[in-house]
């Protein structure tokens, strides 16, 4: 067993690949190990002696990773030395099986993980993980401070296979397939944006244990409101999107879908708005934002309208949209300007 851990501080690199092949056969072994570490958080790992082959790809998704890993048999376990020592973040792993077999070990449940299924589990606490065979796996690694849920919450979904026979696990399985399948290529407001969406899925996916765990049924409402959500942001760009065809889409009437909203205070066409808003001010804060007219801006969001754009715009963030794409610039050239001189020691003890 070798202890290793992973790097300080997220590099600038914004995607990474490691093949064991093309590493020196002698070296091989401890190189992957150390990128494995790198990736999911300080493990002690047993790997085999000899390592043939086995890819790591990794894509950043804002603070998410997207990770897709095939490799021959390993063993990873997480100890409580490990993790008082560590200087990692609370990391939440969500992993789905696509080729293999598992045993995962977590808070006091042990099971067997299946292809198709996907489980999660945190790095706060001990794990053990048995991958026995050769496999394939598709995972997001993310802070538990981007999941939106505490030590507790997160227990209650740990070490859990959860497959397509759950009513979220039918939709979470592929939609976490999809986007690490396509997160190196996808562009970056559409892959935050799914990233999101997978995020939402794991509090439905606690809020249905919650309710096992009290004997309270699942929310079906809770699931329905989550896809939703995530249609709406999967068409954006439609000025023709409304709260009829949003309802005319997931097969319920107009008032059901008002009634669902209802808890996130506001209506299903300020929420449209909203989001709209987020990615026009998300993308006027590009660094290649001044290449593109405000109008262009708003008419790629779903607005119509520029001049309803901008006073929209400027009710809800209190400037213009050319003084928020402006101060975005200067911020840029800021942080572009030559840096003084410094010295840098680079390494990693292996």
């Amino acid at each position: 067993m070798h202890t290793l851990s992973p790097a300080s501080a997220p590099g600038p690199l914004i995607r990474t690949r490691h093949a064991a092949e093309t590493v020196p056969a002698a070296h091989r072994r401890g190189h992957w190990r150390e990128a494995l570490s790198r990736t999911f958080g300080a493990v002690d790992m047993a790997i085999p002696e000899e390592v043939r082959s086995g890819t790591i790809r990794t894509a950043a998704l804002g603070r998410v990773q997207a990770v897709t890993v095939e490799s021959e048999p390993q063993f990873a376990h997480r100890t409580k030395r490990l993790i008082a020592c560590a200087d990692d973040e609370d990391l939440v792993v969500v992993k789905l099986l696509s080729r293999g077999g598992a045993r995962v070990e977590q808070d006091a449940r042990d099971n067997v993980v299946l292809p198709g299924q996907l489980f999660v589990y945190d790095m706060a606490r001990p794990i053990r993980l048995a991958l026995p065979e050769p496999f394939q796996t598709k995972s997001l690694v993310l802070p538990r401070a981007v999941l939106g849920l505490d030590e507790s919450d997160v227990s209650r979904i740990t070490a859990l296979p959860v497959g397509s026979e759950s009513a979220v696990g039918g939709i979470l399985a592929p939609l976490l397939s999809q986007l690490v399948d396509t997160a190196e290529t996808c562009p970056e407001p559409v892959g935050e944006l799914i990233a999101r969406n997978v995020i939402d899925l794991l509090t439905v996916l606690a809020d249905e244990q919650r309710g096992a765990d009290t004997t309270e049924s699942p929310s079906g409402a809770r699931v329905l409101l989550t896809r939703i959500r995530a249609f709406i942001d999967a068409h954006l760009t439609d000025p023709d999107l409304t709260p009829e065809l949003v309802a005319r889409a997931h097969h319920v009437s107009v008032r059901y879908l008002h009634k669902l909203f209802e808890g996130e205070g506001v209506t299903v066409s300020r929420w449209i708005q909203r989001r709209r808003l987020e990615e026009c001010r998300r993308t006027l804060a590009r660094r290649d934002a001044t290449d593109t007219t405000i109008a262009g801006v708003a008419h790629r969001w779903g607005f119509t309208s520029a001049s309803h754009f901008s006073r929209v715009f400027r009710a809800a963030y209190g400037q213009s949209p050319i003084d928020w794409r402006n101060s975005a610039a200067d911020g840029w050239s800021a942080r572009s300007r030559p840096a003084e001189p410094y010295q840098s020691a680079l390494g990693q003890a292996v």
